[in-house]
């Protein structure tokens, strides 16, 4: 069992930043992937940034590349998304997500994440 809590959405003007925040409890030492991923009505959820918390590596998709950065703490018990230089159409609902299955590491930005946390807003102004 895992359970998700995200938190650190807010509304700010564009160029500003945020920093979102997921906090894991549960069967946290088996997590094989996880990621953040943004749904806007009417739209696609996308995955935005993942992370293999065996070795670190880290996947952006080319929209946040350079602005948006994935880190999890030495505990792996919480993720983390810096978002910087924050434009309009970052403006979204931002879920994290879990996985315990290896084979989230083939796709992670694209894989069927089973555990997800309840989503955070983050509103950008013009």
């Amino acid at each position: 069992r895992l359970d998700l809590v995200e938190s650190g959405g807010g509304s700010v003007q564009a160029g500003g930043s945020l920093r979102l925040s997921c906090a894991a409890s549960g069967y946290t030492y088996l997590i094989a992937c996880a990621g953040w991923f943004r749904q806007t009505p009417g739209k696609e959820r996308e995955g935005v940034a993942a992370i293999s918390t065996g070795d670190g590596s880290t996947y952006y998709a080319d929209s946040v590349k350079g602005r948006f950065t994935i880190s999890q703490d030495n505990a792996k018990t919480t993720l983390y998304i810096q978002v910087d230089s924050l434009k309009p159409e970052d403006t979204a609902m931002y879920y994290c997500a879990a996985s315990f299955d290896l084979s989230c590491l083939a796709a992670p930005l694209h894989y069927e994440y089973k555990n997800w946390g309840q989503g955070t807003q983050v509103t950008v102004s013009s």
